[in-house]
């Protein structure tokens, strides 16, 4: 049930962005040069997920219940992406 995906290092190899999935909910570790934050949400607290796609790489936005900001990670292949937010909306919608 834990699956894990990381952004592309093309962009930022040292600190790519990753997407943690539990059994109970998922973990957004967006990575910059001088900070770094993480945030966990619950599946069922989660109002949608959007997808913006460049040539090459996509960012994942979080629209999550009771948060004033989205999460915004960045840098995935469009085919992690699309598996992320197909598997977010799947569990979410599971609880």
């Amino acid at each position: 049930m834990n699956e894990r995906f990381a952004a592309s290092t093309l962009k930022n190899p040292l600190m790519p962005d990753e997407v943690i999935f539990n059994e109970k909910g998922v973990t957004f570790k967006a990575r910059k040069v001088f900070s770094s934050s993480e945030q966990f949400v619950f599946y069922n607290d989660i109002a949608g997920v959007e997808i913006d796609s460049g040539m090459f790489f996509s960012t994942i936005r979080i629209k999550a219940r009771a948060r004033e900001h989205e999460i915004i990670i960045e840098n995935f292949t469009k085919s992690d992406a699309r598996k992320v937010k197909e598997l977010i909306l799947e569990r979410a919608f599971q609880q």
